[in-house]
């Protein structure tokens, strides 16, 4: 593909994007998990509220950075060339450890709201959450199914894919606001008693306010960088999409 030469000084490189990104995805883990440990009392395994601290944590580290990591693999330059299969294994690996996270995180709230009989899925928060799991899961299956496992035809495979981008950028989308919504969820039940306020906006309500527009700022920078027309791959390369006009006019 040739640019204009204006085009190609305005174009940004895709190197020190991904840097930033890795160091924003870094961040927003770096930001939950201190969270946890410095305001919620840290971790622990025995349904307690230390065991809802995991919840947070793994979903924003599977659901917004992995899953947002998965999305961009194919805008790499070195999945332009050569052959696409390993690059496939490596998107559905990294789709597979964020799904994984994701149910250890909902585990994670299942655990602490049995244990103390607290109702599951009444918030807005939850249903919104488990619609993207469940999205997620069934996204993560016809995937692999469509695209991994050599059965599918030519023509399916073709008529599939904008589903599957269509969905992977909806899947975040929820997936952000499913943190934004357990963000602000979790202030108001913890800030509740006396002078700490959520209203009075203590440290926690600032720094957790904060932690919200990173992961808001990461899900619209991988929206981006995935609609970004000159950092995707040249489709004419592949044999996945090249066949299809050619099928689908009866040549």
């Amino acid at each position: 593909r040739h640019h204009h030469p204006i085009a190609e000084m305005l174009d940004l490189p895709f190197l020190p994007f991904c840097v930033f990104l890795g160091g924003l995805g870094f961040v927003c883990v770096a930001f939950v998990s201190a969270w946890c440990q410095h305001w919620r009392g840290g971790f622990a395994l025995d349904g307690s509220a230390q065991t809802f601290n995991w919840h947070p944590v793994l979903m924003v580290t599977g659901l917004v950075v992995l899953y947002g990591a998965a999305a961009l693999v194919y805008r790499l330059p070195p999945t332009w060339s050569g052959p696409k299969l390993p690059w496939k294994v490596l998107h559905s690996v990294l789709a597979l450890a964020a799904f994984g996270l994701a149910v250890l995180g909902l585990a994670a709230v299942f655990r602490f709201h049995n244990d103390h009989g607290t109702p599951n899925m009444y918030s807005l928060h939850s249903w919104l959450g488990l619609a993207t799991v469940l999205l997620f899961s069934c996204q993560w299956l016809a995937g692999f199914s469509t695209f991994l496992l050599p059965w599918a035809p030519t023509w399916l495979r073709a008529l599939y894919k904008p589903v599957h981008i269509f969905f992977g950028s909806t899947i975040l989308m929820l997936s952000v606001a499913s943190c934004i919504s357990g963000i602000n969820e979790k202030l108001f039940f913890s800030l509740k008693n006396g002078t700490t306020e959520y209203k009075r906006l203590p440290a926690e309500a600032v720094f957790a306010n904060t932690l919200g527009l990173l992961i808001l700022l990461f899900g619209v920078l991988v929206l981006g960088a995935l609609a970004r027309p000159s950092w995707k791959r040249p489709d004419a390369d592949s044999p996945d999409s090249c066949q299809v006009p050619a099928l689908l006019r009866g040549n």
